[in-house]
């Protein structure tokens, strides 16, 4: 067991979140498969699991250091956490978040009591500048992953998850920069040293994942990321070390896998869950893990930002094979339209959306391109539906 974190700071971390935060529930749905539960983090407090860690880091400082006030770097879900835990506590709080942060976490932030100051650039650049405020104005920084109190108050989730669900076989933690599944990990191996716990990550941002596989701490290259709660560049020295020690395995996901997993989660057990924490459902389901064993996939938030949740049920059902996307050349007329919807409605597709969109160099002059989307039923129905195109020789590519 690492020295710095130990089994007995997360009892502790425990009884210090008493009356505090939510005991949340593990949710089934069999529906999605009998041997997975979600544990619904995005029920507690501030939508998220991260008032857990910042509250219990808090609790440990004297009173000289609350008097200086907190701070904190964020992309939203430790900013809510703090933020709500130093109102708690009656002392001022500064949050620094990057500039791409979902505007809704910005909003909560400012509403649980911090002041927001707004940074250029990701995660890694409003953590120096962060630093840069702690020395300057002489607050206490409260780090969102690589402390060993935040990583103790998250700890409390892996005894709770054991306290619900005594015979769970493995659990699955998303990670950023590492403080959650470290908690968690500690937690469950005191306990049942036979469930295995598997990280998971973006897959254009895997740095816990690159780091192990280097066997040093790495900093990975930016990407975009539906999953901006575990969008950070650098792992923790500390996260790092207790991960490599107790993490049975890391898997990544991709951008379609993890809308897919938002859209299953949104429509089987009616789980509002933000990017973050639909890559534990997307491992489940795409990753190659064992779903014959009993699994708990944490769900770490539900944080999402409602401008993209349009693009993200597209993206998603895309994936799934409830919606078919193509463009496809067309006879610039009606009648060339209408033989092709014919065609499709005989194949039972749903509700048709049709976009006339240019004629391109490429296009021969009575022809065009069109953008063509419908509601399928499945993969399989996709797959049949493209078979058909093919053998009715239309000039099409699928989206």
């Amino acid at each position: 067991m690492n020295n710095k974190v130990t089994f007995e700071m997360i009892k502790e971390a425990k009884e210090n979140l008493k009356g505090v935060i939510n005991y949340t529930p593990i949710i089934s749905a069999s529906n999605i498969s009998k041997n997975v539960f979600f544990k619904a983090e995005n029920l507690q407090k501030t939508g998220s699991f991260k008032i857990r860690g910042s509250y219990n880091k808090i609790s440990s400082l004297t009173e000289e250091e609350l008097s200086k006030g907190v701070i904190a770097c964020s992309s939203g879900n430790h900013a809510q956490g703090v933020a709500l835990s130093a109102s708690k506590r009656g002392i001022k709080s500064v949050v620094c978040m990057p500039t791409n942060a979902p505007l809704i976490k910005k909003e909560a932030t400012e509403n649980y009591g911090a002041e927001v100051i707004s940074v250029d650039g990701v995660y890694d650049d409003a953590a120096r500048e962060a630093n840069r405020l702690s020395k300057e104005k002489g607050y206490v920084f409260i780090h969102p992953f690589d402390d060993p109190y935040i990583i103790a108050g998250q700890g409390t989730l892996g005894i709770e998850i054991i306290e619900q669900m005594p015979d769970v076989e493995q659990v699955i933690v998303p990670i950023g920069g590492g403080g959650l599944i470290s908690g968690i990990s500690i937690a469950i191996k005191a306990l049942k040293p036979d469930c295995k716990i598997i990280g998971v990550q973006a897959k254009g941002v895997p740095s816990m994942y690159g780091s192990l596989k280097e066997n040093h701490v790495v900093t990975v290259s930016d990407a975009t990321t539906v999953a901006d709660g575990i969008h950070v560049l650098t792992p923790g020295d500390l996260t790092f070390e207790i991960v490599k020690e107790n993490v049975d395995e890391i898997v990544t996901v991709d951008e379609d896998e993890i809308c897919a997993a938002i859209v299953e989660l949104l429509q089987g057990p009616k789980i509002v869950a933000e990017g973050a924490s639909a890559t534990t459902l997307a491992a489940f389901k795409y990753a190659n893990i064992d779903t014959s064993k009993k699994t708990v996939c944490l769900i770490s938030g539900g944080n999402i930002e409602l401008n993209s949740l349009e693009r993200i049920l597209t993206i998603g059902n895309i994936k799934l094979g409830r919606i078919f996307a193509i463009n496809i050349e067309l006879e610039d007329n009606a009648e060339s339209l209408s033989k092709l919807l014919s065609l499709l409605a005989s194949k039972g597709i749903g509700g048709v959306d049709v976009r006339r969109q240019y004629v391109t160099r490429n296009n021969d002059i009575n022809f065009c391109n069109f953008y063509i989307s419908f509601e399928t039923k499945d993969i399989k129905h996709c797959k049949d539906i493209k078979e058909t195109l093919i053998e009715n020789n239309y000039n099409f590519s699928v989206i």
